[in-house]
């Protein structure tokens, strides 16, 4: 039966290791974090058949047809984008109001984007009626984790794989998520820091996946599929890939290397070996500035900044070309002036 209210909260998220890997069928290793997006639904019985959305953070609104909610841009795509993919999924859906409101900046690199598909499916689908999985049901949560990557595939245009999505619907307190996205598999890995401590700085520098090189990366990894003669690049050889033209040797060599670093921190974090955890930070880092090519000057400040504080390890996050850089620091090791400390938190829920 389709309630008269329904409010949801998803987090955004932070990747320990394993950047652009996730639509190359490779391995991700991100954790939820308590910042997020809320999403607040009511039933309009005054007009069953529209969407009236008000976006508080940004002071803007938007109104539109259940049935036919027609494109648009910004934060009105994923709005009008979910509500189109949950009624071509079969999803019961009522006309409503509809209020949004998070911690996260937009363009940040803490998957502000996902947070929001996440936030508005859950409400939305249980506005209507519709059954939400809990955390514990991954399938089931793998589903809607599909069905909001369309929205930012199709609707807002970039093309990103299922990374944040999954992070965000599945995510577990004091735990990472060791993702394989060839297996979409979600496994927790008990993040046992003790007195250290991960914290992020933003660069100042804003991105968006739709209008970055993000789009431009991944046709460059379909390319390099396309002459290796492979479905994706996980499974790819090392010394095919030598052979490929540049820049899509250096592309395939960055996600090639990166998950075998995913895998080499899931065993660093379960022998405790925090430092050589942020060795891999830094390594993974310089990967994805010298062969991804996805930093920037004011990231490599940031960079240098986490560093210079004393951090083991210190990387750029996300899809890159700005955003937030991740550090880890060890015990009795001060913050510097603007980071702030983030750590694993439960997942998407109803409220």
């Amino acid at each position: 039966m389709p309630r008269e209210r329904a409010a949801a909260f998803a987090p955004g998220r932070v990747n320990v290791i394993g950047e652009h890997t996730d639509y190359n069928q490779g391995l991700a290793l991100p954790f939820a974090i308590a910042e997020g997006v809320g999403v607040r639904a009511e039933a309009d019985r005054e007009r069953p058949e529209t969407v009236r959305v008000q976006a508080r953070d940004l002071g803007e609104h938007d109104e539109f047809p259940l049935r036919e909610p027609g494109p648009a841009r910004g934060w009105r795509a994923f709005v009008r984008g979910m509500v189109a993919e949950l009624d071509g999924a079969g999803y019961p859906l009522v006309g409503a109001r509809v209020r949004i409101e998070g911690e996260l900046a937009r363009g940040s690199g803490l998957s502000s984007s996902a947070a929001l598909e996440v936030a508005l499916c859950l409400a939305l689908v249980a506005l209507g009626g519709g059954a939400v999985p809990g955390a514990a049901e991954t399938r089931d949560r793998l589903e809607l984790a599909r069905l909001c990557a369309r929205v930012e595939n199709e609707w807002v245009g970039a093309r990103t794989g299922l990374l944040d999505q999954l992070a965000s619907l599945c995510g577990e307190r004091e735990h990472a998520l060791c993702i394989d996205f060839r297996a979409l598999s979600v496994t927790p890995i008990a993040l046992q820091l003790g007195e250290w401590r991960f914290a992020v700085l933003d660069s100042g520098e804003r991105h968006a996946h739709a209008s970055s090189g993000y789009n431009e990366r991944r046709a460059e990894c379909a390319r390099a599929c396309e002459l290796l003669g492979v479905g994706s690049l996980r499974e790819a050889d090392a010394g095919a890939v030598a052979g490929l033209p540049e820049p899509l040797g250096r592309r395939a060599r960055h996600v090639l290397g990166e998950n075998r670093r995913v895998r080499e921190a899931v065993a660093a974090i379960a022998a405790g070996e925090l430092g050589a955890l942020g060795a891999l930070l830094n390594r993974s880092h310089a990967s994805l500035r010298d062969d991804y090519e996805v930093s920037t000057p004011a990231v490599e400040r940031a960079v240098a900044r986490l560093r210079q504080a004393g951090a083991a390890g210190a990387r750029v996050v996300g899809g890159g070309f700005g955003g937030i850089v991740l550090g880890l620091f060890a015990p009795a090791t001060p913050l510097p002036a603007g980071a702030h400390e983030v750590r694993p938190s439960a997942g998407a829920r109803l409220l």
